[in-house]
């Protein structure tokens, strides 16, 4: 099964400049270095936000889980980028109750499976 509706997904800004590579976020600091070796940068977000949706028109849902407020999809595989070694990846997306809009949570590197 794919992301429904994969091609109505959002990946905001300031969850890939913000989050995903900020260096200086708690949390997002170890996945930007992470994401940052295979090419991604700040300036050139969009980058990784098409990419993070490439994975949702390629790859299957690995995992649903339904809660009152909406449904979480769990995607893996691997996912291309600037430097070409396309590494593998877990993104999150949800789709809140009511909507049809996939939108992008989080994204980090499944262990063991990246270069």
């Amino acid at each position: 099964m794919k992301l429904p509706n994969y091609e109505k997904a959002v990946v905001p800004k300031a969850k890939i400049t913000d989050y995903l590579l900020s260096l200086i976020h708690r949390d997002g600091c170890g996945k930007a270095k992470f994401f940052m070796r295979f090419g991604f940068s700040a300036e050139q977000w969009e980058f990784l936000a098409e990419a993070l949706k490439c994975r949702a028109i390629y790859n299957e849902v690995a995992k649903t889980e339904i809660s009152y407020f909406g449904t979480r999809y769990i995607i893996e595989g691997t996912m291309p980028s600037p430097d070409r070694r396309n590494p593998c990846v877990r993104s999150v997306w949800f789709v809140e109750s009511g909507s049809d809009i996939p939108s992008f949570v989080t994204a980090y590197p499944l262990k063991g499976k990246s270069k």
